[in-house]
């Protein structure tokens, strides 16, 4: 058995993630974090790995106590940037101790950022459009930005050139933001769960790839996985993608 912590457990992906944990053959759930308790070894309740599902705000915070609590981690939380990951991988290292950070938990969203990467080198534009419910609040989405990079990496090292566009004057910033040379959108609408487009397109054709999660259970045979999963990998992982077994993709 698995004993599994679930921080931010009160919240709506945390209260799932604890639904799902419940509802593994393989774990237990033996204690649920929110804001106002404190994160050490005597509130885990014995936990070998706790899943952190709090707020972009608080995240980094967290993992670095439960480091220090002597716990490996799976986090689902966003709005991560390269110098917080390397603080991360620096105390993971140093610590001991494994710790998994994926900006998406859906199996078609990981498999869509790596078709989108496999496909780039091989169009001349790609855009990212990403799309949540209106309480989320960081934009654009970790996923979003991953696939981006993901996409600029793969041209980069296939060596493309800029992506064309003849934009001189945008005041209301309509063409959205730019992550590594890679247009990113976000819309927020009431109704939507989690859904990303990307559009890749050459003179006479055009390749959408599309991923929707509909209900926030989807992300629990990910997250489920990554806490399988984690202690085999140690230091910091960034990605579902670097605990599954994908071949031949890039």
């Amino acid at each position: 058995m698995i004993h599994v912590a679930v921080i931010g457990a009160q919240g709506r992906m945390g209260a799932t993630v604890v639904e799902a944990v419940n509802g593994a053959d393989d774990m237990e759930f033996v204690a649920g974090l929110d804001a106002s308790d404190q994160i050490t070894a005597s509130n885990l309740g014995g936990a070998e790995v706790a899943v952190d599902f709090s707020t972009p705000s608080v995240t980094e915070a967290n993992v670095h106590a439960l480091l220090d609590a002597g716990v490996n981690v799976v986090v689902g939380t966003t709005g991560w940037s390269d110098e917080s990951y390397e603080r991360v991988r620096v105390h993971a290292e140093e610590s001991g101790r494994c710790v998994l950070i994926a900006p998406n938990f859906a199996m078609s969203a990981v498999l869509a950022m790596k078709f989108a990467a496999l496909a780039a080198p091989y169009f001349e534009s790609a855009e990212v459009i990403e799309m949540h419910h209106p309480n989320k609040v960081d934009a654009p989405s970790g996923t979003a930005v991953a696939t981006a990079k993901g996409i600029a990496a793969s041209r980069g090292k296939a060596g493309c050139g800029p992506m064309p566009d003849a934009t001189q004057s945008d005041p209301l910033g309509a063409r959205g933001g730019v992550v590594d040379g890679v247009p990113v959108h976000a819309v927020r609408l009431r109704g939507l769960t989690a859904s990303e487009e990307i559009l890749l397109g050459n003179p006479g054709e055009q390749l959408v790839i599309r991923t929707d999660s509909f209900d926030r259970f989807s992300f629990m045979p990910g997250v489920l996985l990554g806490v399988r999963e984690v202690s085999k990998h140690p230091g910091l992982s960034i990605g579902l993608d670097t605990v599954l077994d994908l071949p031949g993709l890039l």
